[in-house]
């Protein structure tokens, strides 16, 4: 393995240990690739080695990959931290300090949708915090293309129509 590719490696470690919940592919390459740390597809090799070496957990909703630290991560990025650049480690650390709500609002609404055995579409939406569902709904639906549709707006309106629910429920 080159020397280049193993602090690619340690960088996509270092970026997942600085939040507690799992990160998608798209929040991974957003931060990574906005700071032009690696291209794309050594991004998307480092992902992969990572996986098959057990230093990432990859969890696939959909069409989203949500990715998160192992323990053998963490006792990796633990021998191996001193080799990622301190500026990188600054970079790292001051982009998830800013934006962690962001992306913890990004993961905690979900939504995807399967074709059930009736032909039409079911649509599991759920938003969660921390470790637990707040709400957990699945909708039936005649076709993909409103199936992707609700998957779109309920990112957009869950909080409203959680509130909603609550209140009228309560």
């Amino acid at each position: 393995m080159s020397d280049s590719l193993t602090i690619y490696k340690l960088i996509v470690l270092y970026t997942l240990r600085q939040v507690k919940f799992p990160l998608t592919n798209a929040q991974i390459s957003e931060f990574i690739l906005g700071k032009e740390y690696m291209t794309y597809f050594t991004l998307q090799t480092a992902l992969s080695e990572l996986t098959e070496s057990d230093l990432l957990h990859t969890e696939s909703k959909g069409n989203t990959s949500y990715y998160s630290l192992t323990p053998s991560g963490e006792k990796t990025l633990f021998y191996f931290k001193n080799r990622i650049p301190k500026s990188f480690l600054n970079e790292i650390d001051l982009y998830m300090k800013e934006n962690q709500i962001k992306l913890k609002d990004e993961v905690s609404v979900q939504a995807d949708y399967y074709k059930n055995t009736a032909g039409e579409y079911s649509v599991h939406c759920v938003v969660k915090e921390k470790y637990v569902n707040l709400i957990d709904l699945t909708i039936s639906v005649p076709d993909e293309a409103q199936a992707k549709a609700v998957c779109l707006n309920w990112n957009r309106e869950c909080q409203p129509l959680y509130e909603y629910i609550m209140k009228t429920l309560l």
